[in-house]
């Protein structure tokens, strides 16, 4: 946002803070200290993110009508879609671990939308956010290789199809992509997220230049299309990579 220079201050123009609407505080003492267990306002958007898909999926749907009302609509499409992804992305194999994906798809969706709410708070723009996310399903897809293949999951790090000279090093640079899974998993997109944000919030400052205000307002109307997008295209990428690794875990032999 634009922010007036102090009194005696020299400012040569606008002075930005895009990444401000990014700090957590909290949600009692906005001028306090940040504990543990301090509820901030990451923890009231992330939990109005979990309010929001209960009322879909349990009070929106719990009519279960023949012919189904708007809520039990969008209740149905999401549930098919997601289904649908983990069946053909992870195999029939996989279908056990739809509630899983469905909640992580839903939880990303939903709280990537809610950031766009103005004055909200973009949770999954944080790092500690996605970082838990991607760690969980790093833990998970490893867990449940070991669990299901044993030994045989190493297979996974052992190209075959190379030449024999090759698969030593081939191993290395696969091992070393297993543990980046989580790092990439988390900043696309936290970073994503972020990106947006912060592009609208640099536009929202022009806005308060009059020579320059129509332009701004209507960068700031075509960045927030693009977001409403983006918001929905990456709670896909990130599920739809967890259906990736999930596959790897089921199926690790090259």
């Amino acid at each position: 946002m634009a922010t007036e220079a102090a009194p005696g201050e020299e400012t040569g123009g606008l002075v930005f803070h895009p990444l401000d609407q990014f700090i957590v505080k909290p949600l009692f003492n906005p001028e306090g200290a940040v504990h543990w267990y301090t509820i901030t306002n990451v923890t009231l958007w992330l939990a109005l993110a979990v309010v929001a898909i209960v009322a879909l999926f349990v009070l929106g749907t719990r009519g279960r009508a023949m012919v189904p009302s708007r809520s039990q609509s969008i209740g149905e499409v999401l549930y098919g879609f997601t289904y649908k992804m983990v069946e053909d992305v992870a195999g029939k194999d996989a279908i056990k671990f739809f509630p899983y994906i469905m909640t992580l798809f839903m939880f990303i969706l939903f709280s990537n939308y809610l950031g766009l709410i103005p004055a909200s708070f973009a949770t999954t723009s944080h790092i500690a956010v996605t970082g838990v996310l991607a760690l969980a399903v790093f833990l998970t897809v490893t867990i449940v290789g070991f669990v299901k293949n044993g030994v045989g999951f190493l297979g996974l790090f052992w190209v075959s199809s190379a030449p024999l000279v090759l698969r030593p090093i081939l191993a290395i640079i696969e091992l070393i992509s297993y543990f980046v899974r989580p790092v990439s998993h988390s900043i696309r997109l936290g970073g994503n997220i972020m990106a947006g944000h912060a592009v609208m919030k640099v536009f929202a400052g022009f806005a308060a230049v009059a020579a320059i205000s129509p332009f701004a307002v209507l960068s700031i109307t075509a960045i927030y299309g693009l977001e409403m997008l983006v918001a929905g295209v990456q709670a896909y990428v990130f599920t739809i990579l967890t259906c990736v690794y999930l596959k790897d875990a089921l199926h690790p032999s090259h």
